[in-house]
């Protein structure tokens, strides 16, 4: 179930479908060209590892850009958003929803 649920999140992640996207105010304030890299660097990311994806879902990464520290985390709601899903790893219990924030933010 676990790799499953990788790939989902893998998915949303690279392509931005799948789910929502979701940018935190001040990361929607940040210039157009600073949105546009830091949503590359989050579509291209890949270091998982045992510290920063213990249940190895690839659900949070840290990435720096621009002298600043910046977190995603992909959530799992049911398909109504009014709770968490029953099953992350079916697409059709779940509204996977990712969040680009600076880690100030967090």
């Amino acid at each position: 179930m676990t790799n499953k649920i990788a790939d989902l999140n893998d998915a949303l992640r690279r392509t931005f479908t799948g789910g929502r996207v979701l940018m935190t105010a001040a990361v929607n304030e940040l210039p157009l060209d600073a949105k546009a890299r830091i949503i590359f660097a989050v579509q291209a990311f890949s270091e998982f590892d045992a510290e920063n994806d213990p249940h190895k879902e690839h659900d949070f990464g840290s990435l720096e850009l621009d002298d600043e520290t910046f977190f995603f985390k992909i959530d799992y709601h049911n398909p109504t958003m009014n709770g968490g899903s029953e099953d992350p790893a079916d697409p059709k219990k779940t509204t996977r929803v990712l969040t680009i924030m600076l880690a100030s933010d967090y």
